[in-house]
């Protein structure tokens, strides 16, 4: 299979992200360096300036945790900064060292360069935060050839497209966005009749909402912990969080005690309210923009990590009336999904022709006068209407000798421009005739994502606006300078991330421990530092073995 023909989709997660391929007639997940599907979300920069991807980066955030970066998925679209010693980087920098990882893999999987890949995104990502999705892909050195909404993409990998006058609901929580989008299928047709959701929402939220209560429950202050206590008990309640099983328990070793506690789902229902609420929200907006009621969706899907929380699963159910399908993977489905819609859009023999119609999450128009009242938003396309879609409307200047108008281009839906987002600006210049003079503006949106702003005047002339979910405000010398950055900063050869990584899992339980369990692990680091120092890999290996029978630990894979 050479490069024009690979179909390569991407899921870049707030918590983790993966890689697949279509191949022999069906996505495929690409395994990492470590032999695992999922690479966590996370950059690290080590002693040596190195930066550490992915499970080495994961083992870092309990012990060094000022060096770790997590979660910057939720800044996308921001100009949020993390400082991981000397460097400073944006989201979609250190998005593109993920997808850089991502791409390594599958071109060492493959055995072949990659370069046009599918990624995924929530449906209800901004604009600005699509630009800045495929601003990471271009410092990654891919070519973000389509971005696909996650829930579409989830209910691809199903084959829902192959059921005949059928809708589904995609209910898509993540470690960091939630979505909720509603699809009907006609056979070759899927239809997005509505997508909604909260950017702001995911499972760290009722992570973080939970840990608060441990604290509570153990008299323990937060401000008083170490960072790397803090992260090791975050890492605790994080696992006891998507546990199956009720009651929820939780135990934490700290300061040589032994902490305990027991939630059972009616507290947890309680803790969690909050934020059960906040998922309704999307869910009811959803089935609205759709007309449709719960009792008409013949299909539940759940995605994302998070789904898998059994509180959730159970809210979903009660909510619906239906088991959603399981039978895959929650965490693993977008990317699956992804990699179909390449394969559709190389029109591979072996993938049925599926034609997807989307829809725009959110209205766009213009701010304008109303009454002397400035500021207001005018929506010239509704959230929700099916693309591409070309719409006008007709507007007037506010006085008779007016030379020029501004067309300020926002997109939202607040009633106030200042709480929506500004997409661009423009003026047009007004030939004066002594009188108010009428002005249409039409807005052509496509699939890709290309809005079109045309002005009509009275006088018959015109002027034509594009603006491109590829374009970014940098400047094309401002990306290729964030791409020299980036390309400069030593990754870890991925040929000794096997004992990088061992190291710093020694690092964290170290970190954890106390009394004589730590001082023997102190020994352990001690011995395997210098066998790495010694360069004797004989050595190195015999040392790693022989921790890890003692520790009763897997010995890590080779990449």
């Amino acid at each position: 299979m050479d490069n024009a023909t690979l179909a390569i989709g991407i899921d870049l997660g707030t918590t983790n992200s993966l890689i697949a391929v279509w191949q022999d007639g069906a996505a495929q997940l690409i395994p990492n360096k470590f032999g695992e599907y999922l690479t966590p979300s996370i950059i690290s920069m080590d002693e040596n300036k190195q930066i550490l991807v992915g499970k080495p980066a994961a083992a870092r955030k309990t012990s060094h945790p000022d060096k770790t970066a997590a979660l910057f998925k939720r800044a996308m679209g921001s100009n949020t900064h993390w400082h991981l010693g000397e460097e400073s980087f944006n989201a979609p920098e250190l998005s593109s060292l993920v997808l850089r990882s991502l791409k390594e893999d599958a071109e060492d999987y493959l055995q072949q360069p990659i370069k046009d890949v599918v990624i995924s995104v929530p449906a209800y990502f901004s604009d600005e935060q699509r630009k800045h999705t495929r601003l990471a892909a271009e410092l990654a050195g891919l070519n973000a050839v389509r971005l696909i909404n996650e829930p579409t993409a989830a209910a691809m990998a199903y084959g829902l497209h192959t059921q005949q006058n059928s809708r589904s609901l995609v209910f898509d929580l993540g470690g960091g966005t939630f979505d909720v989008t509603v699809l009907e299928y006609a056979t070759p047709i899927i239809e997005v009749h509505a997508s909604a959701g909260d950017n702001y929402l995911g499972g760290e939220d009722f992570t973080h909402l939970l840990l608060d209560e441990v604290l509570k429950r153990w008299n323990l202050d937060k401000s008083a912990l170490t960072d790397s206590d803090l992260a090791a008990l975050y890492a605790c309640v994080e696992a006891a969080k998507c546990a199956s099983g009720s009651p929820l328990r939780m135990s934490w070793l700290y300061q040589e005690r032994v902490l305990e506690s027991t939630f059972y789902d009616d507290e947890l229902e309680a803790l969690w309210l909050p934020l059960l609420n906040r998922l309704r929200t999307p869910i009811e907006q959803a089935l609205r923009d759709s007309r449709l009621k719960p009792e008409q969706i013949d299909s539940l899907v759940l995605v994302g990590g998070a789904s898998q929380m059994p509180l959730v699963q159970r809210i979903a159910v009660r909510l619906f009336g239906k088991l959603p399908y399981q039978s895959y993977d929650p965490s693993t489905i977008v990317a699956l999904g992804a990699a179909t819609q390449a394969a559709c859009r190389l029109r591979h023999e072996d993938v049925e022709e599926v034609i997807l119609t989307d829809i725009c999450p959110y209205s766009l128009g213009v701010e304008v006068n109303r009454q002397g009242v400035p500021g207001i938003f005018s929506p010239i396309i509704e959230r929700n209407t099916t693309v591409p879609v070309s719409k006008v409307e007709t507007y007037s200047t506010m006085h008779p000798e007016q030379d020029s108008i501004c067309v300020r281009v926002y997109q939202g839906e607040s009633h106030k421009v200042k709480n929506n987002i500004l997409i661009d600006s423009f003026d047009v210049m007004l030939k004066p005739n002594g009188h108010i003079q009428a002005i249409d503006i039409r807005f052509s949106y496509d699939i890709n994502g290309l809005l079109e702003v045309d002005v009509l005047l009275e006088d018959g002339k015109s002027e034509s606006r594009i603006i491109s979910h590829n374009a970014t405000s940098l400047t094309t010398q401002q990306i290729d300078a964030s791409r020299e950055r980036l390309l400069a900063l030593k990754i870890y050869p991925r040929d000794l991330l096997i004992n990088r990584t061992f190291k710093a899992q020694l690092e964290e339980q170290w970190s954890r421990a106390l009394g004589d369990e730590r001082e023997m692990l102190g020994e352990i680091i001690t011995d395997f530092d210098a066998a790495l120092l010694s360069n004797d890999m004989q050595r190195v290996d015999d040392v790693r073995r022989r921790a890890c029978e003692y520790l009763g630990i897997d010995e890590p894979k080779a990449p």
